[in-house]
């Protein structure tokens, strides 16, 4: 009769090649993969896209400059119809009184009858964009900062620093930018 003595898992992966993986190393291998897949997914990379997913300009032009078009750097819209020959931004229509629109680029708001302001639409935070304006507030739902229509400055949330102003004109029965 043959003496049958069990072997420990040490001696049986030596006696195969090639196979010096034990459950641990292989359960931290799967560790480190997922691991990595998860920072991968969390990183960000270097071709200038914010957190939303919308670009930032590479050569942002200041607020107020001539290059913006100079105007009035308070965003202080000129409600006389003063002879703004911008780009059209939006139909006075459109913009609610005690509430604004949100385009593309600005937030056009009108805090009171006849008096447009326009303020950038990127959060001072964390750089998302604004989703919505209500209450007389401008709303980043990102981290739930608000925004005075009036003045684009902080009324609650995260956000330390105001919306950068924009400057704009009312050219007849639009929003434009300022000339």
């Amino acid at each position: 009769m043959t003496d049958v003595q069990p072997r420990t898992d040490a001696e049986i992966q030596q006696d195969r090649p090639g196979t010096a993986s034990t459950r641990r190393v292989v359960l931290k291998g799967a560790g480190a993969v997922g691991a990595t897949a998860v920072l991968a997914a969390c990183g960000t990379d270097s071709s200038g896209t914010n957190p939303n997913g919308t670009d930032f300009a590479e050569d942002p032009i200041p607020a107020g400059s001539t290059e913006a078009g100079g105007g009035d750097a308070n965003g202080g819209g000129d409600a006389n119809g003063g002879g703004g020959t911008g780009n059209v931004l939006v139909a006075t229509s459109k913009v609610a009184v005690g509430g604004g629109v949100i385009l593309d680029e600005v937030v056009v708001t009108q805090p009171t009858e006849g008096s447009y302001k326009a303020f950038s639409n990127v959060c001072t935070h964390q750089g998302c964009k604004v989703s919505e304006i209500k209450d007389g507030s401008i709303i980043c739902r990102c981290h739930n900062s608000l925004f005075s229509i009036k003045d684009g400055a902080p009324t609650e949330g995260p956000a330390g620093q105001p919306l950068a102003a924009v400057p704009i004109d009312v050219d007849g029965d639009n929003v434009v930018t300022a000339a």
